[in-house]
């Protein structure tokens, strides 16, 4: 990512340092970030851990910004056939039948400090070929986790359900977007 990252840079003509650490432990110094991120990631971090470090590099009145972008599995809808497929393949996954929505992540924010939490959401349609949809579920947790012959296999029957199911050159997969904002409160 870190690679084609800079390749992004360098047709933009901007300079970018890239630092390889956990969310939780950035090894980074402290009070210089006005804003952090975290794109697609919280889900997967130590919370408390990571809103420790959020707070260290934060300067006072920082913000930190939390998104999300996920697939929408509407009754009846390609996503949720996939997911369907998804299960009989992987039935440890557990990821699925998902809203988008995270107002779980909101009380660990105002307990770990942060203030002035604000969130908003909204949906939208992204357009994939089959082609692309399978790479982006074969990309996806409940498939990676899965045996090389396993992965082959699912995505031979992902295929024929497109072909069958949903035959079209382009397929609109409704997403939601969910983020939070938050400020951290420092006294000086």
């Amino acid at each position: 990512m870190i690679a084609q990252a800079q390749v992004l840079d360098a047709q933009a003509n901007v300079s970018v340092r890239y630092v390889n650490a956990s969310a939780e432990k950035t090894g980074l110094s402290a009070h210089q970030a006005d804003i952090v991120t975290a794109g697609q990631c919280w889900s997967w971090l130590n919370h408390p851990q990571a809103l420790d470090e959020v707070q260290r590099l934060l300067k006072a009145d920082g913000k930190l910004v939390i998104a999300h972008f996920d697939w929408l599995p509407l009754t009846g809808n390609m996503v949720a056939a996939t997911e369907m497929l998804i299960q009989q393949y992987n039935p440890d996954w557990r990821l699925g039948g998902g809203l988008g929505l995270y107002p779980q992540w909101l009380p660990e924010l105002s307990q770990a400090g942060f203030c002035n939490i604000e969130t908003f959401s909204y949906d939208i349609d992204v357009t994939y070929t089959p082609e692309a949809w399978r790479g982006r579920i074969r990309a996806s947790a409940g498939i990676t986790a899965l045996e090389a012959g396993t992965v082959r296999d699912f995505d031979t029957d992902l295929a024929t359900m497109l072909a069958t199911q949903y035959p079209s050159t382009f397929l609109l997969v409704p997403h939601r977007v969910f983020a939070i904002v938050s400020e951290v409160f420092r006294t000086l």
